[in-house]
């Protein structure tokens, strides 16, 4: 096959070079995705990880397997219908955009990116949010952020969020939605993590509480919109305006609402 130092035929090179790659760059590869992978249930809860790219995975493996806090929360009910509890879960700058001038909370996000976000809650706490995978009754995410409080230094670490949704209908008809959420984070100084025996109950009680604040923050909105629909449009066209397929999702979803009965406030069922 080798005269004097060459390969012989030239198209026998080009094989064997395809063969090398896929023996060594393509076996590491499939190695890694075997590597980097999730338990399928987490917290008791059945989640589709194998969708998830193999990439995002390998992200997130870490923080589940060495967590520094892990906790289950929910279901917590939102009194709305499907369609547009998902808009405002899957729009979070107009969703706190409306939140915000609605005086509701002092919530900010920009958009970085294909489904990434910038998130600011207005309590110290700010990252970025991706959204990794998505279906009718899934959301996984990939956080990285920071916390500022006047009580520790300076917090940074990493999170994954999973939410499992069902649909639901009271006795009286009304549609909800109810939201189950496992989380994980893990700090990333070194010498935070090393009394993380002291902060788990701190970090995992922060979490908690933001997460529980924000499904109360999108009830309130909820309710806004349902008994205040001409000061949810008016806030809605002050400068900066919504996009004009914003406005149009906000006049539907209102009319939608009409229907609907009185809000019922959020419902805390223990894991």
């Amino acid at each position: 096959m080798i005269f004097k130092g060459r390969c012989l035929p030239k198209s026998y090179c080009l094989w064997l070079a395809v063969v090398l790659w896929l023996s060594t760059d393509g076996y590491v590869l499939a190695a890694q995705v075997e590597i980097c992978s999730l338990p399928a249930q987490l917290a008791g809860v059945a989640f589709p990880v194998e969708l998830v790219e193999a990439d995002w995975l390998c992200r997130m493996q870490p923080i589940v397997s060495n967590y520094t806090t892990a906790n289950k929360l929910g279901p917590l009910r939102t009194p709305l219908s499907e369609s547009v509890y998902s808009h405002l879960l899957d729009h979070p700058p107009m969703t706190a955009s409306l939140m915000n001038r609605l005086g509701l909370a002092p919530y900010q996000s920009e958009p970085r990116g294909p489904l990434r976000y910038w998130g600011n809650d207005g309590e110290g706490t700010e990252g970025i949010v991706q959204l990794v995978y998505q279906d009718r009754a899934n959301r996984i995410y990939y956080l990285e952020g920071s916390h500022q409080s006047h009580f520790l230094p300076r917090i940074t670490g990493k999170a994954v969020v999973l939410l499992r949704m069902n649909q639901v209908t009271d006795s009286s008809g009304v549609e909800a939605m109810e939201s189950t959420f496992v989380y994980y984070t893990r700090l990333d100084s070194r010498l935070l993590s090393g009394i993380a025996s002291l902060l788990r109950p701190l970090v995992g009680s922060m979490v908690t509480r933001k997460l529980e604040r924000g499904v109360d923050s999108v009830n309130r909105l909820s309710q806004a919109m349902r008994q205040q629909p001409d000061r949810v449009i008016s806030e809605a066209a002050k400068p900066p305006a919504l996009s004009s397929d914003e406005t149009v999702f906000l006049k539907e979803a209102l009319q939608a609402l009409r229907h609907l009965g009185r809000a019922t406030p959020s419902k805390v069922v223990a894991p």
